[in-house]
């Protein structure tokens, strides 16, 4: 089973709010994840980012792929580098 750290969208029309879930790739985006490790909310200022980085981590480890959008955040957030 190939796994994907993603993004899974809620929250009303036109205001978004997303949680980061590990999820399995053939999963639909908006269905049925593994875990859900953190939000995120771009409509916020500033931007509201939470994380379970000990969990992040964990899933790294295991060979969970980041989706590039995910892996920006982490980037900005600067917990990217300390992942790798």
């Amino acid at each position: 089973m190939a796994v994907k750290i993603r993004l899974a969208r809620h929250g009303a029309k036109k205001k978004p709010f997303y949680r980061i879930v590990v999820a399995d790739r053939e999963s639909p985006r908006d269905g049925r994840f593994i875990e859900a490790v953190g939000t995120y909310a771009p409509l916020e200022d500033p931007v509201a980012v939470s994380l379970k980085t000990d969990r992040v981590k964990y899933w790294i480890d295991k060979g969970a792929r980041l989706t590039d959008t995910v892996r920006n955040i982490l980037k900005k957030e600067g917990i990217f580098g300390m992942l790798a």
